[in-house]
C-alpha cells in the first residue's frame, strides 16, 4: 500500500468508523492517462468500504461522505476515485 493509500485509509477509518475498508492504489494501470503523474502511484484509487454512516442513505449520499472525507487528498492530486460500497 502506498503512503497516500495508507493516509487515505487512516482518514476514512477515523472519519467514517469503517467496519470494512480497503484502499487500493491503481495508478500504475492508468499510466499515460489523464491525471497520471508519471510515477505510477498516487493518482487513481479504488476504495472498498462499509460504514454504519451509510445506513439508510442513498448511493449518492454514501459516495459524498467518502469524497468529503478524502477532499484534502483530491485537492492534493488524487485524480480518480472508484468507490465500492459494501
Amino acid at each position: 500500500m502506498s503512503s497516500i493509500a495508507e493516509q487515505m485509509h487512516r482518514q476514512l477509518a477515523q472519519t467514517l468508523s469503517t467496519t470494512v475498508l480497503e484502499v487500493i492504489d491503481e495508478s500504475a494501470a492508468h499510466a499515460g492517462h489523464a491525471g497520471s503523474n508519471g510515477t505510477d502511484f498516487g493518482t487513481h484509487f479504488r476504495v472498498r468500504i462499509a460504514s454504519p454512516f451509510f445506513t439508510g442513505k442513498s448511493r449518492v449520499a454514501q459516495h459524498r461522505l467518502v469524497y468529503d472525507a478524502l477532499q484534502e487528498f483530491i485537492d492534493q492530486g488524487v485524480h480518480a476515485l472508484a468507490i465500492e460500497i459494501l
